[in-house]
């Protein structure tokens, strides 16, 4: 029997209504909205169920949501039975994955992603920073158009490997506007600027993971009680000392994803189970070996599939 993985959606993955039938129709489900509203001090319960979608998106608003989102379903699959050998999640994802792993408390985590979306949102003046989703060509071909744009005076880097042929730089908008003009350099077939908030996964974002870090300090972590493979590193961890630690460096790093994949893999991951809204990581994934299962967890009715599904592989 090969080993399963839970993996928890990032930005990008939001959409206005996501997870109202997990709150509807179960009980463990409801009480986690209800304890992210009564952490934040707000309606976050209301904001993700009726938006408005422009207010769902921006990053301080998207984070804790998500957050809250995985964490529901995370309940609901929880009644299913079935546990993982690892955990992980895309970028803000790690956080929903470090609740999975029992390292950090939910209330703690959804304060935390909160101030975390914040701190990124303000880290650069808006309109000095950019992303875009770079398609086609090669991590070192595009590693070196990063370094030589960089060079020049306009800061560029990457920020997500996500897949083979999908990789997001981040850094100041010239720097990234320049890799756009010259990205056939790099092998890229198309680059996609990305409306977000600011350079994420930047060495821009170091005022943010500064503040992230004071942040964490008065934040209780405990050893994972699942390894969770980090962003930082695509390796396992489970002290809360180098959790804490990889943290603060995920906001200015490049989130490993491809790599993360690659890694579960190789420890004997033969099942994914993307818990959270939307269906992205599923299809990444995918694009890294086809030969995988995986599976979704996003509505009440993916819910029922993965409990035929579990009960298939076992008959």
């Amino acid at each position: 029997m090969g080993k399963t993985a839970f993996v928890f959606p990032g930005q990008g993955a939001q959409a206005v209504g996501m997870g109202k039938d997990a709150f509807e129709a179960n009980e463990a489900a409801r009480s986690v909205f209800e304890r992210a509203n009564e952490a934040l001090g707000f309606d976050l319960t209301k904001m993700i169920f009726e938006g408005p979608e422009e207010v769902l998106k921006q990053t301080a608003n998207t984070q804790p949501a998500l957050l809250t989102v995985s964490v529901a379903y995370l309940e609901l699959l929880k009644e299913s039975g079935l546990a993982p050998d690892y955990v992980a999640g895309h970028s803000l994802g790690e956080y929903s994955a470090l609740v999975a792993a029992g390292v950090i408390g939910f209330e703690d985590a959804v304060s935390t992603v909160r101030a975390r979306g914040e701190y990124m949102e303000h880290a650069v003046p808006g309109g000095l920073g950019a992303m875009a989703a770079v398609l086609g060509g090669e991590r070192e071909d595009l590693a070196k158009l990063c370094g030589d744009v960089t060079a020049s005076g306009t800061a560029v880097e990457l920020a997500n490997i996500n897949c083979p042929g999908q990789i997001v730089i981040s850094g100041t908008a010239a720097g990234v506007q320049a890799v756009v003009e010259r990205g056939k350099e790099a092998g890229a077939k198309r680059v996609i600027p990305l409306e977000v908030s600011g350079p994420f996964h930047s060495s821009l974002m170091k005022p943010a993971a500064e503040r992230l870090g004071e942040k964490l300090a008065g934040i209780a972590l405990n050893d994972a009680a699942v390894p969770v493979v980090a962003n930082v590193t695509a390796t396992a961890v489970t002290a809360a000392a180098d959790i804490r630690h990889l943290l603060v460096e995920q906001v200015y790093s490049p989130v490993l994803w491809e790599d993360s994949v690659r890694y579960l893999i190789d420890q004997g991951v033969d099942t994914f189970v993307e818990i959270g809204s939307g269906t992205v990581l599923a299809g990444l994934i995918k694009k890294i070996d086809r030969g995988v299962r995986v599976l979704s967890v996003n509505s009440l009715t993916s819910l029922e599939a993965l409990q035929e599904d579990i009960q298939l592989n076992q008959s």
